[in-house]
């Protein structure tokens, strides 16, 4: 397996049927859990732009010389669209000095929220999938976790302030 192969498809986990990029998601909370414990939101931040500057690199030579510009396999965007969306619980967690697991409500929302908008692929995600290149690959799933890091920050408030639970 190619150094590009490996990375796009996460150690082989894009070739997990069916639904790869769900697949995708759910092995990238236990690595932003990893990255949080070893290094706090700083450390997921970094491994986030890294992470991303390595996926358009793999999606670049996967897809080259290929009619189809987002294959099913390629999953590298999906954990980085979920690190995204988990960095909305990393940051708070870190700069409070609280154990990010006591946030697990948060982590069901960021999974659901970012496959909800990957899917469904509202707006700004829709147009990025449209590139119909190996950036917008990349770029719909961080749009998608951007809001669903959004939609945590909102869901917090609601919980913790309107609510006040």
């Amino acid at each position: 397996m190619t150094l590009a192969r490996m990375i796009g498809t996460v150690l082989g986990v894009g070739y997990i049927r069916p639904a790869p990029g769900t697949w995708g998601s759910l092995v990238a909370l236990p690595w932003a859990w990893l990255l949080h414990v070893l290094g706090g939101f700083p450390l997921l931040a970094l491994a986030i732009v890294v992470g991303f500057a390595k996926g358009w690199w793999a999606t670049q030579v996967m897809t080259r010389d290929s009619e189809d510009e987002d294959p099913s396999e390629i999953v590298i965007d999906e954990v980085i669209g979920q690190w995204i969306a988990v960095a909305a619980l990393s940051y708070p967690a870190w700069s409070m000095g609280l154990d990010i697991l006591v946030l697990w409500p948060g982590w069901i929302a960021a999974f659901l929220l970012f496959r909800l908008f990957d899917i469904w692929k509202p707006g700004p995600v829709g147009w990025a999938d449209r590139r119909g290149d190996a950036l917008g690959v990349m770029l719909d799933d961080v749009i998608a976790g951007l809001f669903a890091a959004l939609g945590i920050i909102v869901l917090a408030g609601l919980w913790h302030g309107v609510l006040g639970l």
